[in-house]
This record gives structure tokens, sequence and C-alpha cells, in this order.
């Protein structure tokens, strides 16, 4: 019997062949920038629903990097952003910032946290207790969905989920949110190879609010930025834009400590649950 060999379809190349482009783009972009010129930021509309309760007793905030950026480079807005909460707010707010890929080692952490009693299984009034929000940028907002989608498996609520120009990894679904997240929202751009998912959507309407698809326009006011290879200077420069823009990043700020307990004074320091590489 004669043997068939398998042929990928023109479509299924053309896929493969986007992945690795986006993959080859996503690493050249992770190479070391400077911070975006300072500027007035935009005034912020709280978006989402400020806590109309006694916050709980402990809140996780957890972000993701995007492309193949390492989680401590603190020359990258969700870096800056993560460090600047950290001291702002109290013990009980806890803080971990992870590579994309570390998807497993951040949903270690949120077990480890919520596991009181240290039985190696998290009850249903454990779990009641999780109080946990998630943000990223390109396969870093990707990342985030995963996440949500894993603890939605586990049964595990989520306050808030926010993607910056959303990438969504291979063979990732980053445009469909778990019933399991309370708030969603994504901020996005469409210029260049690379560029964010122009919407999501809830899974269940009922159990999830977008808040919005929020879109950002650099045609004609360029965002500043410095130090990138000539590559990703010109097939990403959108890309590139909204993660150096810090109007977007005082928008995820305003969005994440809506969700928060009010923050001590600047000498109360947070502890940080920001895992070990």
């Amino acid at each position: 019997m004669s043997s068939v060999e398998w042929e990928p379809s023109q479509a299924a190349r053309s896929q493969a062949a986007r992945c690795l482009l986006i993959a080859c783009l996503l690493l050249v972009c992770s190479a070391p920038l400077a911070q975006a010129a300072d500027e007035p930021p935009s005034k912020v509309t709280a978006l989402a629903s400020p806590l109309s309760m006694a916050p709980p007793a402990d809140s996780l905030v957890i972000g993701f990097m995007g492309g193949f950026v390492s989680r401590d480079a603190s020359h990258h807005a969700e870096v800056r952003l993560l460090a600047s909460l950290r001291e702002e707010y109290p013990s009980n707010v806890h803080f971990g910032m992870y590579e994309n890929r570390s998807q497993r080692e951040a949903y270690t952490m949120i077990f480890e946290h919520l596991d009181r009693n240290h039985d190696g299984q998290l009850s249903a009034e454990e779990k009641s207790q999780a109080h946990i929000l998630l943000f990223g940028h390109s396969w870093g907002a990707s990342a985030v969905v995963a996440l949500a989608r894993r603890l939605n498996h586990e049964g595990i609520p989520v306050a808030l989920t926010v993607q910056v120009d959303s990438v969504a990894k291979p063979f990732h679904n980053d445009s469909v949110i778990p019933a399991n997240v309370h708030q969603a929202v994504n901020f996005y751009q469409t210029r260049g190879w690379i560029h964010g998912r122009r919407k999501i959507v809830a899974a269940d309407p009922a159990f999830t609010q977008i808040l919005g698809n929020f879109r950002y326009d650099y045609s004609a006011e360029p965002a500043t930025f410095h130090d990138y290879p000539w590559l990703a200077r010109h097939l990403m420069k959108g890309h590139i834009e909204i993660e150096s823009d810090p109007r977007v990043w005082s928008q995820v700020r305003t969005l994440l400590q809506s969700q928060l307990p009010p923050p001590a004074n600047q000498n109360s320091g947070a502890q940080s649950l920001t895992a070990s590489r």
C-alpha cells in the first residue's frame, strides 16, 4: 500500500510564516530601549467600577512582558508601572511580573498564595478569597487571557484583565474572555506588521463586563521612543509606540487602582511575591 504524504495547505503555510515573522520581530524588539519622553498624561477617566465594599484580605497584581523581554527589564513601561505600584501600596497587595512564557510559574504563585492552610489543594472558600488583576502587552496580553482561562478551569475568579496591543501566540485565542473574569479591557493600535487585537468579547456576558476596545492612533501624533533596532522601528513602529505611550499606562494604572484598597502613605512598603528567576 502506497503511503500518502501530507502537504500543508496554503493557508496553513501562510499562518506558519506569519507566526515565524512575528516571533522574529518580537525577538528583535526585546533589545534595550530608552524610556519614552515625558509628557503630561491625559485626563484619565476610571473605566472600572471601584470596590463598593471592603477590599479582600489580599490582592494579587500580575503582569506579563511582551515578546522575549525579561521580567526585570526596568526600561519597559510594564516593569516601571509595577515597581511604582509596589512602592505605593500596603502589605496586603502582592505583585508579580513574568515573561509571557512563564504562565505556569505565575499560576503556581497564585495557587500557593490562595492555599492558606497549605494542604496542597484549594477549597471553595479559599478560591472565593481570590482578588486577581492581570495585565500585559503583546504576547504578554495573550498570556493574560491564557492564564485567566486556566484559572477559570480551576474555578478561581479574576477581577480584571487588561490587554495592551494583544498579539495571540500560536494556537492561542486572546479574543474571548472566560466567564471567571469580572471586567476586561483592551487597548490596541492597527499600524504595522504587528498590531493588537481589535476586539475582545465575553464568553458569557452575564458574568463578564467588557469595559471597551480602545484604539490609539499615532499617525498624527507619534509617540516618542529611542534605541530600538532599525527593523523593529520600521516594521513594528505602532506596536512600539503604544508600549512607549505614557497615556496608555496611565489608563492601565487607573484601572488597576480602581480595584485595589486605598494606598498607604509613601513610607509603607508593599510585599512582593515576584518570582525568582
